[in-house]
């Protein structure tokens, strides 16, 4: 029997946190995405097995400051694409800038030298994820995707596309189509 499941990765990831926190006795408040604020002081011991837990499921505590802030623009980027009604209306420049309270001159110099890629290359690549699983799972249109994700066109969503994965969004589909079939049947 093969099961095909469903999951929203920042509910999970939320959830895995909380029941870890909460298993160690560790007072905490969960503020924006990838944040949490300890209360009180935490044994090295317990931050070990914290680390060592969280680690199971590839969450990692971030120390240093210029990670934190890179793994800030990653959570934001990724809430704003997957996250329904988030993607804003404003430039993603300045929602950033405004989000992150940095020039986003600042936060694109810190990402690229950091993660050897740009923060619009990122964007894209988080666009034709949340594309591709659109695709799948809710089985919209190529217009309405690229609507969802503030494309200018459905032309401009497929180029996207194609660079990133190899394949049109219709070839992807049915692809996926035609996987669909062979495990019905």
């Amino acid at each position: 029997m093969k099961l095909y499941i469903n999951f929203d990765g920042i509910t999970a990831c939320r959830v895995i946190l909380q029941e870890q926190l909460e298993r160690l006795e560790i007072k905490y408040q969960l503020l924006d995405l990838g944040e949490i604020e300890i209360s009180d002081e935490v044994p090295a011991e317990t931050f070990a097995e914290l680390q060592q837990s969280l680690g199971r499921y590839s969450i990692n505590i971030v120390n240093n400051q210029k990670a934190q802030l890179i793994q800030k623009i990653k959570d934001t980027i990724v809430e704003m694409v997957y996250e329904k009604d988030k993607m804003p209306n404003t430039t993603i420049s300045h929602y950033l800038s405004d989000k992150l309270n940095f020039s986003y001159g600042h936060l694109a110099n810190i990402f690229s030298e950091n993660t050897y890629t740009s923060i619009e290359n990122f964007i894209i690549i988080q666009k034709v994820e949340r594309a591709k699983k659109l695709i799948i799972e809710e089985e919209l249109t190529l217009t309405e995707i690229s609507y969802k994700l503030n494309y200018s066109s459905v032309a401009y969503l497929s180029s996207q596309f194609k660079k990133v994965t190899g394949l049109t969004p219709s070839m992807f589909k049915r692809i996926v189509d035609k996987r669909r079939k062979l495990t019905n049947n």
